[in-house]
């Protein structure tokens, strides 16, 4: 078994890729966005979701019908009917909030805390978010 496990460890590294290999197959989803501040850190509304959202990927969130979502940032250009911003638990549990992006479509605005008069270029692990995040 010692013999195989450099061979088998080969064959899943090469079938499953790491996340910096991963992450270069995403495309970008926009090179600019507004945000209310320069790092994006302080949210633009409260927003809550009208219909549940399948993520197709890491960089997107689940959300759920009826959910709080907190919207940090708005994309520009060929991204712009999509924003960023975070959700608080999932559907069962209060589990930490992460960060992701939703279609606009599927939420309403219902307070807005800060005008998005900030134009960021897009960078980070995901497109859209500071390194930091």
């Amino acid at each position: 078994m010692m013999v195989w496990f450099p061979v088998l460890l080969g064959v899943i590294l090469s079938v499953f890729p790491g996340p910096i290999e991963a992450e270069r197959d995403m495309p970008k989803l926009a090179d600019w966005k507004l945000c209310a501040d320069e790092e994006c850190s302080y949210p633009i509304s409260v927003a809550v979701a009208l219909q549940d959202y399948m993520a197709p990927d890491c960089r997107f969130l689940n959300i759920y019908r009826g959910q709080v979502v907190y919207v940090f940032s708005k994309l520009k250009g060929r991204g712009r009917l999509f924003w960023g911003g975070s959700v608080q638990g999932d559907y069962y549990g209060d589990l930490a909030a992460r960060l992701g992006y939703f279609p606009s479509s599927i939420v309403r605005e219902d307070l807005i805390l800060k005008p998005a008069k900030i134009d960021m270029k897009t960078d980070g692990m995901y497109p859209g978010w500071p390194q930091n995040h």
